[in-house]
């Protein structure tokens, strides 16, 4: 058994040390954003932004508010989607989505708008970060949950569309088709993401775009938004969540076998300073990668920066418990293809085939 820790923390080792350089990288290529000018691309742009009732801010919005009526084979925020871009007049040249619980900037905006100027790019997106209102621990676990998947975009071709910050051309969309292929969808980001991939088009991470979102939640609805995000994942993107499905059940097993190893070895009054350096070192570099977001996020975020100085040990320590969280999430996962989202139950029968369970 100390033979076989041994092995799989020497992996994670490795592992660690690969995803600490692609943080580097990651940290490299937000700061070459950061100075990069968004140039004068200034369409007209239609912002979407989805939403079931009224939503706490929205009241200082101005906006033209469409009532979409209830979803009958997709989820309701593409049925919603897809009203609003069907009523659009037609001078709108670029589509934005945003969602309600975002809060960004003033040059939010222009930022994700105006790298469409250049034709090879498919669209611009970002994600968001979360700010928790307190030091609950369901939201904290929540922030630090979501923080891994903004090192997940990059300067590199396996980028996503995120539904709360995408922007396109109205002509790329219209050409792809995807209000029919939203005719029938339980993702809008995902279906956006695959549609955009067939035209071998770029999807560009714009860091400086980042969205900060104050969260509030308890365990219940923690476990609901986490799962429900993983349940996604693994009908759309099936190889995505095998893969991190095997790297989070690695990391978790070895650092469980490392606990019982080094237990044993101190019952039998045996060294386990071996054992406990191995232990540690996956933990080091997986906080350092999470000190490694926080620089590259209060760089790209200033408005937020104190807010998120004072919560950093959220990002950097609450961190090494994700994992734990995410492996949850795929057990979870492998159950069924039912989904409630604002108190409507779906089924996802595929990426094409939604059904809606609640009258």
């Amino acid at each position: 058994m100390e033979t076989l820790f041994e092995f799989l923390a020497i992996l994670q080792i490795a592992s660690g040390l690969f995803l600490l350089w692609q943080g580097i990288q990651w940290l490299a290529y937000v700061r070459r954003r950061l100075d990069t000018d968004p140039g004068f691309y200034a369409p007209r742009t239609a912002v979407l932004c989805p939403c079931r009732g009224m939503e706490p801010g929205l009241e200082r919005v101005k906006a033209h508010v469409v009532i979409a009526g209830k979803p009958a084979t997709s989820s309701e925020k593409v049925n919603n989607l897809r009203v609003a871009i069907e009523q659009l007049p037609p001078d709108f040249e670029v589509l934005v989505f945003v969602d309600s619980d975002g809060r960004p900037g003033k040059t939010w905006l222009h930022h994700i708008v105006a790298p469409l100027a250049d034709s090879r790019i498919g669209a611009t997106t970002t994600m968001r970060w979360f700010i928790p209102n307190n030091n609950s621990f369901p939201n904290v676990l929540l922030a630090a949950w979501n923080a891994s998947v903004v090192t997940m975009l990059g300067g590199h071709d396996r980028n996503f569309c995120w539904g709360g910050g995408t922007a396109i051309r109205r002509a790329l969309f219209e050409e792809m088709g995807m209000l029919d292929v939203w005719q029938n969808t339980f993702s809008d980001d995902y279906s956006l993401t695959i549609a955009i991939e067939r035209t071998r088009r770029q999807i560009v991470f714009l860091p400086e775009c980042l969205t900060p979102s104050y969260v509030q939640t308890d365990f219940p609805s923690l476990l609901e938004f986490t799962n429900r995000q993983i349940k996604i994942t693994r009908i759309y993107r099936p190889k995505m969540w095998a893969s991190a499905f095997a790297t989070h059940f690695l990391f978790c097993f070895t650092l469980l076998l490392g606990l019982v190893v080094a237990l044993d070895l101190t019952i039998e009054s045996r060294p386990s300073s071996q054992v406990i350096t191995l232990f540690v070192l996956p933990l080091l570099l997986s906080a350092f990668r999470g000190a490694l977001r926080v620089i590259g996020v209060t760089e790209a975020l200033p408005s937020s920066r104190s807010e998120i100085m004072a919560q950093s040990w959220i990002y950097v320590v609450v961190t090494l418990l994700v994992p734990f969280l995410y492996l949850l999430n795929f057990f979870a996962s492998l159950f069924g293809r039912r989904i409630t989202w604002r108190g409507i139950q779906y089924e996802i029968v595929s990426p094409d085939q939604t059904r809606v369970l609640t009258p």
